[in-house]
């Protein structure tokens, strides 16, 4: 049976490459109110702080889903 979930089989890593290819860093730490955004970001520390922030995760999904789905 699919999936409803518009965020299924999407990665959160394709998530963020996404996001910060179309709205870039600046817009994301604007939108998005998280250190790792505005200070020195990278795929590497941004992916591992989502990964383990669950409320941060939660709002990359919801604004990757206002922009792309």
């Amino acid at each position: 049976m699919p999936s409803n979930d518009p965020l299924h089989g999407i990665k959160l890593e394709q998530m963020l490459i996404q996001l910060e290819d179309k709205l870039g860093w600046d817009e994301l730490a604007d939108r998005i109110r998280i250190r790792c955004f505005a200070n020195d970001p990278s795929l590497k520390s941004c992916l591992k702080f989502l990964r383990r922030t669950p409320w941060a995760r939660n709002k990359v999904e919801i604004l990757y889903r206002e922009t792309f789905c």
